[in-house]
């Protein structure tokens, strides 16, 4: 509701006051705060990044199902290069591409990615600190510490973790130091379990 209203008071009549990618966005910034893929760079920059080249591929391609594909594509490409990896991205330059740009006036091209994606992507982000503030969550996420003694007692190293991270050919959806904190804990409290 707030990215509509306050966006609707600034964006042009010729673009829509919000999109679609929003929604999505939310599910990750409420319901997904630890989430690297809903960190306020990932937001903002994924979302904003894509609809620009969402833009770019509409005005070189005119065919908007191969235009459609390739954005979505370079997208992604763009996305995990910049460390702003943020699926609604895609949807944000599908978004930029079914607007047809080559039929728009270029200002309002180039306008499109500010207005209302960034501005809706931002104001997305301000109420989702705010309300994780309330709700007792942090966001932007950072993860808690895990005591010394504990770290300790584990025996896992940040190093292991890593180690075992890039002997993978997979990408997990979690921060490593949230994966860490996750094991040490489990390995602390396997221990405990196994002492009488």
């Amino acid at each position: 509701m707030a990215c509509l209203v306050l966006t609707g008071l600034v964006t042009p009549a010729t673009l829509p006051a919000i999109v679609a990618p929003i929604g999505a966005s939310s599910v990750l910034v409420f319901a997904l705060p630890a989430s690297p893929l809903a960190t306020p760079r990932a937001v903002i920059g994924g979302n904003t990044l894509s609809a620009a080249i969402g833009i770019a591929i509409g005005l070189l391609i005119p065919n908007p199902l191969l235009a459609a594909g390739l954005a979505v594509g370079l997208a992604i490409v763009l996305m995990a290069a910049s460390r702003t990896l943020h699926p609604p991205g895609g949807a944000a330059a599908l978004t930029a591409v079914m607007l047809h740009p080559n039929t728009l006036p270029f200002s309002t091209d180039l306008t499109f990615p500010l207005l209302p994606v960034c501005l809706n992507s931002s104001i997305l982000v301000g109420v989702g600190m705010l309300f994780h503030r309330f709700s007792g969550h942090s966001y932007p996420h950072r993860a808690p510490t895990v005591p010394l003694q504990t770290q300790q007692e584990a025996g896992l190293k940040h190093e292991d973790i890593v180690s075992a991270l890039n002997a993978t050919d997979d990408v997990f959806d979690i921060d490593t130091k949230d994966l860490e904190r996750l094991l040490i804990l489990a390995e602390h409290h396997a221990k405990q379990r196994r002492t009488p």
